[in-house]
C-alpha cells in the first residue's frame, strides 16, 4: 500500500514540473523592420549613438521647453495615474509574495450560562494558523503573474513619460511656427496697406484703375482674416498645452524658432536596441508573461492542495481564569484536497487562459511592427522634410525675383496691377510654407525619437 501512494505521489510531482516553467521571451525576427534605411543620406551608420538613447535634455536645449517639460513629468494628470498603477501593482505584488507565509490568528471566547438556578462560566482562548504548501506551482506562478504585472505598470509609466515629453515638445515646436507664421502675416498686412494708399495716389496720377485698388483691399482683408485664424490656433494650442502641464489655461512662455538647433545627422541605431528601449513593447512583454503565468495558474489548479493547520490555546470550563487556568490544547491537522467534479471548470479556464496568451503574442508582436513602421515613417519625414527646405529655399529666391520683377514691369506699364498681387500672394504663401517644412522636420525628429524609446531619462 505504501508502495502505491509513494508511486502515485511521484506521477503526482512528475506531471507538476511543468507548472514551474519560467516565461522566457519569444523570438521575434527584426531582420528589414526598418524600411529604406541606407536611402536615407542624414542617417548615421548603426554603431553611432542611438537617438534613442539621448536623455531628453540634450536633445531638446531651448531651455523654455525645458522648464516645461520639467512642469509636466511633475503635474501631468496621466503620469500621476500611472504612478498610482505602479503603486497598485506593487500591494498585488507583495499580496502575491505574503501568501507564502503562514495565516496566523487569535480567538477569545467567554461563555455565561444560566439553567435552573445554576450558573457556569467557561473561556477558551488560542492561537490558530494553516500554511499552504507550495508543491504544485500555484502561488509560485501567481507571485510571478504579479511580478510581470508591476514591470508592465512600470514599463506603461515610462511609455506614458515618453508620450508627454514628445506631446509637450511637438506642442512646443507647433506655437513657435505659429508665432513665425503670425509675424510674417502681420508684417505683410503693415506692407499691404502702404501699397493701397500708394496705389491710390498713382489712381489719382492716371496710373491704375479702381478695380486694383479693390482687388488690393478684397486680398489686404483676407491676409486680416488669417491673422486671426492665426491667433486663434495659437491661443487654443495654449490652452491645450496648459492642460498637458496640468495647469489651468494660460500664455506659455517661448523663445523664437531660429534658435532651436536640430542635429544634422541622426543614428537609429539597430532594431534590437529600439526592443530594448521601447517601453511600449517592453508593456506588450510584460502583458504576455502576465499571461504565460496565469496559465500555469489555471494548469496548477488541477492538481491537489495541501494545507497543514495547527491550533494551541487555554481553555477553563469552570471559569476564574486567574485562580484556576485550566488546561493547554493543542493540535495540528494535514490536509490535501484534489478537484474531482470542477475539472470541467478547470478545462474551461485553462483554455481561457492559453486562448488570452496566444492573444497576448499576437498583441506583442504587433507592437514590434508598429514600432518598425513608426521609425520607417519619421525618417522618411526627416529626409523628406530636408528636401522640401532646400526646393522652398529657391522658390523663395524666385518668388522674391519675381515680385521685383512685376513692379519694375508695372511702373514701365509693362504689366498690370493684378500680377503684381498674385507675384506677392504667391510669395507669402511660400513664406508661410517655409515654417510649416521646418515644423515637420522638428517633427519628425520629435516623432523618431518616440519611436526609438527615447525620453526614458
Amino acid at each position: 500500500m505504501k508502495k502505491i501512494i509513494i508511486y502515485f505521489i511521484g506521477i503526482v510531482l512528475l506531471s507538476s514540473c511543468s507548472v514551474y516553467k519560467t516565461f522566457e521571451t519569444p523570438e521575434v525576427t527584426t531582420e528589414n523592420l526598418y524600411r529604406d534605411t541606407n536611402s536615407i543620406d542624414a542617417v548615421m551608420p548603426e554603431d553611432s549613438v542611438n537617438l534613442g538613447n539621448l536623455p531628453w535634455r540634450e536633445l531638446f536645449t531651448d531651455s523654455q521647453l525645458q522648464a516645461l517639460i520639467e512642469q509636466g513629468l511633475e503635474a501631468n494628470v496621466d503620469l500621476q495615474t500611472a504612478l498610482l498603477r505602479i503603486e497598485q501593482a506593487e500591494a498585488s505584488l507583495s499580496s502575491a509574495r505574503l501568501a507564502y507565509t503562514p495565516d496566523l490568528s487569535f480567538s477569545s471566547t467567554g461563555t455565561l450560562s444560566d439553567f435552573d438556578g445554576s450558573t457556569s462560566k467557561s473561556h477558551e482562548s488560542g492561537l490558530s494558523s494553516s500554511w499552504q504548501i507550495p508543491l504544485f506551482g500555484g502561488l509560485r506562478n501567481t507571485k510571478k503573474g504579479a511580478e510581470t504585472t508591476f514591470e508592465q505598470s512600470q514599463a506603461y509609466k515610462q511609455a506614458v513619460q515618453t508620450q508627454l515629453i514628445a506631446s509637450i515638445a511637438d506642442s512646443y515646436y507647433y506655437l513657435l511656427m505659429l508665432d513665425k507664421q503670425l509675424d510674417i502675416t502681420n508684417k505683410t498686412i503693415l506692407s499691404w496697406e502702404d501699397r493701397i494708399e500708394s496705389m491710390r495716389a498713382l489712381k489719382e496720377a492716371g496710373m491704375t484703375d479702381e478695380a486694383s485698388i479693390t482687388q488690393s483691399e478684397a486680398s489686404y482683408y483676407g491676409l486680416k482674416t488669417t491673422y486671426s485664424d492665426l491667433q486663434q490656433s495659437i491661443r487654443e494650442m495654449e490652452n491645450a498645452l496648459s492642460i498637458t502641464l496640468g495647469q489651468a489655461p494660460q500664455a506659455i512662455k517661448r523663445g523664437e524658432w531660429q534658435t532651436i538647433k536640430l542635429p544634422e545627422q541622426i543614428s537609429i541605431g539597430v532594431p534590437l536596441q529600439m526592443l530594448a528601449n521601447r517601453p511600449d513593447i517592453k508593456q506588450y512583454e510584460m502583458a504576455l508573461a502576465t499571461a504565460f503565468y496565469n496559465t500555469n495558474v489555471a494548469r496548477s489548479a488541477f492538481y491537489p492542495n495541501v494545507t497543514i493547520s495547527a491550533s494551541t490555546g487555554w481553555t477553563n470550563s469552570n471559569g476564574g481564569i486567574i485562580s484556576n487556568p485550566g488546561e493547554l490544547l493543542s493540535s495540528a491537522i494535514g490536509s490535501l484536497t484534489a478537484p474531482i467534479f470542477s475539472s470541467g471548470v478547470n478545462k474551461a479556464n485553462l483554455k481561457i487562459a492559453k486562448s488570452l496568451q496566444n492573444e497576448a503574442l499576437l498583441d506583442f508582436k504587433q507592437s514590434l511592427l508598429n514600432a518598425g513602421s513608426e521609425v520607417s515613417n519619421a525618417l522618411f519625414q526627416y529626409s523628406t522634410a530636408i528636401q522640401k527646405q532646400e526646393d522652398r529655399s529657391k522658390q523663395l529666391e524666385a518668388l522674391e525675383r519675381s515680385v521685383l520683377y512685376t513692379r519694375e514691369l508695372f511702373q514701365l506699364a509693362s504689366s498690370t496691377y493684378l500680377e503684381v498681387l498674385t507675384a506677392q500672394e504667391d510669395l507669402l504663401d511660400a513664406q508661410l510654407s517655409e515654417t510649416n517644412d521646418w515644423y515637420d522636420q522638428v517633427q519628425s525628429v520629435i516623432n523618431l525619437y518616440q519611436a526609438l524609446g527615447g525620453g526614458r531619462e
